[in-house]
């Protein structure tokens, strides 16, 4: 991308998204999210209305009755934002192209954090880490994170989820708010690290797609590649069996996502390109922020 077109860019998302955090999410990202940013500090027997989610099985099992982990509360949040740079974020047929509204998200996030005194940091990745920042505060890091989602060029083009949450998870000593970015196209079994990072993490989902992922139009026959692996093949999108089996394959692929979030107990958010991304996390924010 050419440096002007760069920096025209750059500023068009600075303004929208600096907007959005500050006038509209900034209560509701403080609400949502602070007071989860925690330090461990002793466990107790489990007491009416406590989280499910902070028992410790393992003090649990061995007393055979409930108890719960105890933290304390940190002052700021470190905010970590799992960036797919996947080939498949390419696509675009209704709508903006998903890294578009993947680049205006994580912005949006970047500047919540950033009004509310988080660190934030970035890592983008594909079936490898392709690159990591480290978190920190200020608007002149916001500016380089929003170059880097506008401008990243990935080496390899697939997907592999796990490979960035074992990362996470091996990179980050201190307990991060996290959001994990993609459209979650990826062939890989990923539920043991996700397990794995949940239990040190507070792990966010939001997946980003285009509607056209979920169905083929009926326009005969139709030449369809898969971005990630360069494979192609002629289909015959009139006949009904093709476009159901299609169907069936995009709703079974969903199923497993969300089950696979469900088990790891991951709050989770779904938006098409062409929908309005800020309400998808507004009613994200208000769900975490009533609990």
């Amino acid at each position: 991308m050419e440096a002007n077109e760069l920096l025209k860019k750059v500023r068009k998302i600075d303004i929208k998204t600096r907007g959005l955090s500050q006038n509209i999410f900034a209560g509701e990202y403080h609400t949502a999210f602070k007071g989860r940013g925690m330090t461990f500090s002793e466990v107790r027997e489990y007491q009416y209305g406590d989280d499910v989610r902070d028992i410790d099985w393992n003090v649990t099992a061995r007393h055979n009755r409930p108890y719960v982990k105890v933290y304390e509360e940190e002052r700021e949040l470190t905010v970590m934002l799992l960036v797919d740079v996947s080939r498949s974020r390419l696509f675009g047929a209704v709508g903006e192209e998903k890294r578009e509204m993947i680049a205006e998200i994580a912005a949006t996030l970047a500047y919540s954090a950033i009004t509310n005194n988080d660190k934030i940091g970035v890592l983008f990745f594909s079936d490898k880490v392709e690159k990591f920042i480290p978190p920190k505060k200020g608007k002149k890091h916001i500016l380089l994170i929003i170059r880097e989602l506008l401008d990243f060029t990935p080496e390899n083009p697939g997907t592999d989820i796990g490979v960035a949450l074992r990362y996470l998870t091996d990179a980050l000593k201190k307990r991060a708010t996290t959001f994990l970015i993609s459209d979650f196209i990826d062939s890989h079994d990923y539920t043991r690290q996700l397990q794995v990072a949940c239990n040190k993490h507070d792990v966010i989902a939001i997946q980003v797609y285009d509607k056209r992922d979920t169905a083929l139009p009926d326009v005969g026959l139709m030449r369809v590649s898969d971005l990630e692996t360069g494979a192609s093949r002629w289909i015959d999108t009139s006949l009904k069996s093709t476009r159901q089996a299609y169907g069936k394959w995009w709703y079974s692929r969903q199923q497993a996502m969300t089950e696979t979030l469900r088990k790891s107990r991951v709050d989770f958010a779904s938006v098409a390109t062409d929908e309005d991304f800020a309400k998808a996390l507004m009613a994200l924010f208000k769900n975490r922020g009533v609990r």
